[in-house]
């Protein structure tokens, strides 16, 4: 055979080879390979998704703070779940949970935007109800979510496809189903919102116990929290230290830590005032819970740094998953250990009068703060994740002038941590055990989820 000829073959071979991988999306009898790898595609769907899971947390009811961490935590673990087949180096974590039972992939081709499109807008659905939407945003907010889906599967049908599209759509849906019926097997995670301040619950009564306090006297929140599913921590490992001793004598740890905060709040300058205010995120319509402003961070770093599909579902995976499990432990040493909130120390035994900033306490003990853990939780993964040394500045109020919203810059994730639990202080809400305590367990917990077998 001549040169010319061999040539002429060579080209040949090439291009029916070309053919076999790179043939019409739409032709199931081509051979089954890895063409859409998720990290060849951008972050576009998981972020606007979770943006809009800010808008729709902000007016939320009875979702604070564990459920919506909860909802954050089932809804990113099914979106990593169903592209698992395209993140090659990453692993399923399905085998550590009991009854969580996936749909395995065909080994056919999928876009992993539609998939991931698809479990989002079924899960949104499923975990965010209508019904806890404050009524003025209801109709609205719900409307969105269908908006997004179908603005997506528009573009996405017209780009891959009637085969593939369907093949997407179908398993992503699949997927989110079988996470969510995962998620009611949870007896005391599941539908929470129903019964958040419980009538049958009576916090016990003693010295330095947890009582209602001012100005509203609300019932417990989420007394039973403690007993949701967690992802990656143990039972033993959902449980602060002892706090301080409680005691009214004014030699005593407990009593300075009551002086630190009345005085704390009772000469609050400017820039302590602005960070209180900025990490609030107590009140319903005002801001998104204090477990979204860390998802809020999430989605800055995301966008800021033009992170691909594969790390963002990551990424937000890891982030939910130890809010969720920092929920649940702060939960679960607050009705341990039932310690009162620092207003009602420092009414009783330092200053009738005085009150927190904005007059604001959460229905809950005080020990510790689960501001705290959260941050702490969500710092460590977000450092893992994205870098120790990673500086941002956070936007997540911008634009806000009913409060002191304007953005805030730090060098690192835990230098936020740090500034969010210290808030807790100048706002009046926590002890300066509750924030410290609470970085440690939220560190501890955080650094349990980066050691998940992801990879």
């Amino acid at each position: 055979m001549n040169a010319k000829n061999k040539f002429s073959n060579y080209l040949l071979l090439m291009s029916l080879l070309a053919l076999s991988v790179f043939g019409c999306k739409d032709d199931d009898n081509a051979p089954a390979i890895a063409v859409d790898l998720v990290s060849q595609e951008d972050a576009s769907v998981p972020l606007e998704w979770m943006k809009l899971y800010l808008e729709i947390d902000r007016y939320l009811q009875d979702f604070r703070p564990g459920p919506t961490a909860r909802a954050l935590a089932y809804i990113n673990l099914a979106a990593y779940e169903s592209s698992m087949k395209g993140m090659l180096g990453f692993k399923s974590l399905s085998s550590l949970y009991s009854g969580l039972d996936l749909p395995a992939a065909e080994d056919k081709e999928y876009h992993y935007p539609t998939v991931v499109n698809a479990v989002y807008a079924n899960l949104f659905k499923r975990f965010l109800p209508g019904g806890y939407i404050v009524s003025s945003q209801q109709s609205n907010l719900q409307f969105k979510i269908l908006e997004l889906e179908e603005s997506n599967n528009e573009a996405f049908r017209s780009m891959e496809g009637p085969t593939v599209f369907d093949r997407s759509q179908a398993y992503g849906e699949a997927v989110a189903t079988a996470v969510w019926d995962w998620a009611k097997t949870d007896p005391f995670g599941h539908d929470a919102h129903l019964l958040a301040r419980p009538e049958g619950y009576s916090p016990p009564v003693g010295p330095g116990l947890w009582t209602p306090t001012p100005p509203q006297f609300s019932r417990a929140l989420f007394p039973y929290w403690g007993n949701a599913r967690t992802f990656a921590i143990s039972e033993s490992e959902k449980l602060a230290k002892e706090p301080f001793s409680f005691s009214e004598e004014n030699t005593s740890q407990f009593y300075a830590q009551a002086l630190e905060v009345r005085n704390t709040v009772s000469n609050l300058e400017f820039n302590d005032q602005w960070i209180a205010e900025f990490w609030n995120d107590e009140n319903v319509s005002e801001t998104f819970s204090p477990a979204a402003h860390w998802i809020s961070i999430a989605n800055q770093v995301v966008e800021e740094d033009g992170a691909n599909l594969e790390t963002a579902l990551y990424a937000y995976t890891m982030v939910s998953l130890a809010l969720n499990d920092a929920g649940i432990a702060a939960s679960n040493s607050k009705y341990v250990y039932n310690v009162e909130r620092p207003v009602t120390f420092i009414n009783r035994v330092l200053d009738a009068t005085w009150a927190p900033h904005q007059e604001l306490t959460p229905d809950s003990p005080s020990y510790p703060s689960c501001h705290a853990v959260m941050g702490a939780a969500a710092a460590e993964v977000l450092s893992y994740v994205f870098g120790y040394n990673h500086p941002l500045t956070d936007n997540s109020h911008e634009g806000r002038t009913d409060f002191l919203g304007m953005p805030r810059s730090f060098d690192t994730f835990y230098q936020m941590a740090d500034e969010n639990a210290s808030s807790r202080i100048k706002m009046g809400a926590s002890f300066g055990m509750d924030v410290e305590e609470g970085l440690r367990l939220g560190y501890q917990i955080g650094r349990k989820v980066n050691q998940m077998p992801f990879k």
